[in-house]
């Protein structure tokens, strides 16, 4: 196998800082590649965010400037050996653009910074001019999301004629495509390229504006999404391309799907640090008691016979709450219990506090983010229920799978791609699929789910199929590997 030199660049990784589950990815990835022997960096912006207890071995290295919009920024490297296998953390740090209480959003107004077109780009622009200081010349720069997509198109406009930067391939990753990095027209300037590319070639124009994720679509050598389902469905429609449909559908021979993996060691029943009793699925008496303890802690009656459904996700439409909406009092009527956490639209928030009083014995909902509580939710619900609009990947159905905690979901992008449909009658399958977005497509798979769980024999072959399945890291990232000698095989 060639060793590779890798560039990992993104904008959250675990355990420095976190919002979704792209700090999930850009945790373990870079740690598998380098598990597999591949000299791996990865780059991050050096947020006040960061506990500095994770921070105690780092070491200052150089700084210099970068321009920006006419104006000088110091950059201050900071590198960090976080393993065993030399994976190295190189913190791009300006307190101007990073010594915020947030990573994107201004708290005090709910909305992104109005400044994180220069926030990226110094980002962007930073890791580059890092490279020939550092004496690191990747063979492949992996960016992820619209925060790095500059760095593709940088590669082959700005830096193109610059032999410091020969051969550098590209892969851009788009966890989510309803973030994609818009900007005013205005702020095209401050990257310093022909206009051309703006007003007439447009690799970086949408609808009047700077769109920083179209302009890495078009310039990276491969594209990569977080399931084989969505990378199609982004090429379908408005409603899964975001506008970005047409763009997509023109680079769909380079454009590939790789699920997401599962760090075992962080999400497995045998080994999980925060559940009141450990099991496996040759034991399920621990189960049993995650079940009994999560329900005292909801403060809801113990029903052994009845299901317990759990969601953990944030409170939006895009995952499925306003079909919850319009399915609860049906839902509810049913001989279920339920215990639903996340934080998200107000509305949401109302709506759950509305039904948990009204249903007292059934309904218990966390408004809140809590790891601890997340984990004892997937442990002891006997079903997890996540009926989004769409899902590039999702990781709860797969930890799902793991706590023999039998998924249902909407057929669609990852969890289309990682739930097999029962058919209790063969005891196959790994959970409750849905096609059709609608509140009535969902009870029907509840209802089913819920008839079956009675045959307790049968539902425990269920719960071991889901089990055994084996979603780790390992095989997510080899597929990785071979993308990137793709990319590399691009003249």
């Amino acid at each position: 196998m060639q060793k590779l030199k890798i560039l990992f660049a993104a904008s959250e990784a675990v355990p420095f800082v976190k919002t979704g589950g792209l700090a999930d990815v850009s945790g373990m990835l870079p740690q598998k590649l380098a598990e597999l022997g591949h000299a791996v960096k990865v780059a991050l912006p050096r947020y006040s965010a960061i506990p500095e207890n994770l921070m105690n071995n780092a070491q200052d290295d150089i700084t210099f400037d970068i321009d920006i919009d006419k104006a000088s920024h110091s950059l201050d490297l900071i590198r960090l050996v976080h393993n065993k296998h030399d994976l190295e953390y190189l913190f791009i740090g300006n307190d101007f653009f990073y010594d915020r209480p947030e990573l994107y959003r201004d708290p005090k107004t709910g909305k992104d910074y109005i400044d994180n077109d220069d926030r990226f780009l110094f980002f962007c622009r930073g890791i580059l001019e890092l490279l020939p200081r550092i004496k690191f010349h990747p063979d492949l720069i992996h960016a992820n999301d619209w925060q790095t997509a500059l760095l593709p198109a940088f590669l082959k406009t700005a830096y193109e004629q610059d032999i410091k930067y020969a051969e550098i391939k590209s892969i851009l990753t788009i966890h989510n495509l309803a973030y994609q990095g818009l900007f005013p027209d205005a702020s095209f300037d401050k990257l310093g390229l022909e206009k051309d590319l703006f007003y007439a070639t447009r690799p970086f124009e949408f609808w009047g504006k700077l769109n920083f994720l179209k302009a890495g679509i078009i310039y990276a050598d491969v594209i990569s999404t977080v399931s084989q389902t969505y990378a199609k469905e982004i090429q379908s429609s408005k409603e899964y391309g975001a506008g970005l449909e047409g763009v997509l559908k023109e680079r769909s021979d380079d454009l590939y799907g790789i699920i997401n993996g599962v760090d075992y060691n962080e999400w497995s029943p045998s080994k999980d640090k925060h559940l009141f009793r450990k099991y496996n699925q040759k034991n399920f008496s621990g189960k049993k008691i995650n079940k009994i303890e999560l329900l005292k802690h909801a403060n809801l009656p113990p029903r052994d016979n009845v299901p317990l459904i759990g969601m953990i996700s944030r409170l939006a439409d895009q995952k499925g709450f306003d079909l919850l909406s319009k399915a609860a009092d049906e839902l509810l009527s049913l001989d279920i219990q339920m215990i639903i956490l996340g934080t998200g639209e107000k509305k949401y928030h109302r709506l759950l506090q509305d039904l948990q009083t009204r249903f007292p014995d059934k309904l218990k909902a966390f408004i809140t983010y809590d790891n601890t509580l997340a984990h004892r939710i997937e442990a002891g619900a006997d079903m997890f229920l996540m009926p989004s609009r769409y899902e590039p990947c999702g990781l709860n159905q797969l930890y799902s799978l793991k706590y023999g905690t039998v998924p249902i979901v909407r057929a669609t992008g990852g969890l289309a791609d990682t739930i097999e449909q029962v058919d209790f009658d063969y005891g196959t399958g790994t959970g409750y699929l849905f096609e059709k977005y609608g509140a009535k497509a969902m009870m029907t798979s509840i209802k089913q789910a819920v008839r079956h769980f009675s045959k307790k024999r049968k539902w425990r072959q269920i719960m071991k199929n889901g089990m055994s399945k084996d979603n780790s890291w390992d095989a997510s990232a080899r597929k990785y590997v071979e993308l990137y000698n793709v990319a590399l095989s691009k003249k």
